[in-house]
């Protein structure tokens, strides 16, 4: 995929989390605030986008949120039935960009682990379809598309790894 070639070749002094999220929502034909990104320092994990919920709180690695589990188990999953699914929806409580808070909840949820090549959890990669109903949040995600994630999750870690050595 030409697209996370890209990623892989930004500079990694020059992404932003804003920047990156952009270019996800691209590749998956999804609104900007239906991306999430998060990165594990400790034991949370801290929202770098969308850029509202920076300050909204983290998530313990110990809780049953899907972004915990995701780091947990290291394994990426699709949630095409997401409001059936045990989260915390608190977060979808924050306004984000120039949207209101008007139904447009998680239908659809896609989940990957950014990992390090020697398996440690950088953080976590999300990509959601919001809407009133799950009908009108857009298709159901695929095993195809959850593949594409995972490899924009190794992509998006080769960055990170890259912009801690250089900058951090």
């Amino acid at each position: 995929m030409q697209e996370i070639e890209q990623l892989s070749g930004l500079d990694p002094q020059g992404w932003t989390p804003e920047s990156v999220c952009a270019r996800i929502a691209e590749i998956f034909r999804v609104k900007e605030t239906e991306v999430a990104l998060l990165e594990l320092r400790g034991s949370l994990l801290n929202f770098l986008y969308p850029l509202e919920l920076t300050t909204a709180g983290a998530i313990p690695l110990s809780s049953s949120a899907v972004a915990a589990r995701t780091a947990q188990t290291k394994t990426a999953g699709i949630f095409n039935s997401f409001t059936q699914v045990s989260h915390f929806s608190v977060f979808e409580l924050v306004k984000l960009g120039k949207s209101g808070l008007d139904a447009q909840v998680i239908q659809k949820l896609m989940s990957a682990p950014i990992l390090t090549p020697e398996d440690d959890v950088l953080g976590v990669i999300q990509v959601s379809r919001k809407g009133p109903r799950p009908a009108i949040a857009g298709p159901d995600f695929t095993q195809g598309d959850l593949h594409k994630l995972e490899r924009v999750a190794r992509a998006f870690a080769r960055l990170m790894t890259r912009r801690r050595h250089v900058a951090w």
